[in-house]
């Protein structure tokens, strides 16, 4: 490809032909008539013409400006179309959002109406998946992270907006009349329902360390082993298990909270174990960074 000036002194040229005069150009561009001057003269030091006839006044273009003039103009036009247009078309383009499936399902999607109703403008893209998409390599927009705050975010900014606890719950056609079990003993009774943990997760809640706590509050445990066991790779199946009466789960309270709302699950003890933290994470200098603070700011204040 051709050599091409630089694109500063393409448009010092256009402004001052356009307005036939360095001081306009100059207020135009925001720079000093002598600025303008010097980067025509690099200009016409280039095409090895001269494009201005400086005296006698007013100014006026020579015979190789005035072939130059349309040319400039109609390419800087053009450069200015075709970016408008990308700009346009990227701000329509939806945000990618990657988060849990089971966090994408339980709580997002439940209040992505009040989403579209604040920003109507703004479609999102929701990635739900237990997969960590790399933000840096620039297959997603924003990441909804679960971690504990030894494990918090790293590859970004990261701000924490919402925090869980783990209970034991099931559906209440499990429970005696009282709405409760009495002893943790009555587990032996039930299946236990479990979810998969990644073997990088610190502390997981899991049953096995619920139980475990459990033993300082109540005697006669069933040992683990000797329990009824039902396990899910995928925490949606599992949670889908518990409401449906299959057993006992132990499961974040964010995540099933509409179920406990309705009562469709109900909490079997008054046993918890500490849960994560979820963080809204984006990379340093996006380029639709408006929008994303925009969706940050929505998270931190949707409950």
């Amino acid at each position: 490809m051709t050599k091409l000036p630089p694109l500063i002194e393409l448009r010092a040229f256009e402004a001052a032909a356009r307005h036939l005069s360095f001081k306009k150009a100059a207020a135009e561009l925001g720079v000093t008539p002598t600025a303008i001057s010097h980067q025509v003269r690099l200009l016409e030091r280039y095409c090895g013409k001269v494009l201005f006839r400086r005296r006698p006044r007013p100014l006026s273009l020579t015979d190789a400006g005035t072939r130059l003039f349309p040319v400039v103009r109609d390419g800087l036009e053009g450069f200015a179309t075709a970016l408008s247009t990308i700009r346009r078309k990227d701000d329509r383009q939806a945000l990618r959002i990657t988060t849990t499936n089971a966090f994408a399902a339980q709580w997002l999607v439940p209040r992505l109406p009040h989403w579209r109703k604040q920003r109507p403008d703004a479609p999102l893209d929701i990635i739900g998946t237990d997969t960590i998409i790399d933000l840096s390599a620039g297959d997603a927009d924003v990441a909804i992270r679960y971690a504990t705050s030894r494990q918090a975010p790293r590859e970004g900014i990261a701000e924490e907006f919402l925090s869980d606890t783990y209970w034991p719950v099931c559906s209440p056609d499990l429970l005696p009349a009282g709405g409760r079990l009495k002893n943790a003993a009555d587990l032996r009774k039930h299946v236990l329902v479990h979810s998969y943990w990644f073997p990088s997760d610190i502390d997981p809640p899991t049953w096995q360390r619920w139980l475990s706590v459990a033993r300082r509050r109540w005697r006669n445990l069933p040992d683990f082993t000797d329990m009824q066991h039902l396990s899910f790779r995928e925490e949606l199946h599992a949670i889908e298990a518990v409401v449906g009466g299959q057993g006992v789960g132990i499961f974040s309270d964010v995540l099933v909270a509409a179920e406990l709302a309705s009562g469709a699950l109900v909490r079997v003890f008054d046993l918890s174990l500490p849960g994560y933290r979820f963080h809204v994470v984006r990379r340093t200098s996006h380029p639709r960074e408006r929008i994303i603070r925009a969706f940050s700011a929505w998270l931190l204040s949707v409950r």
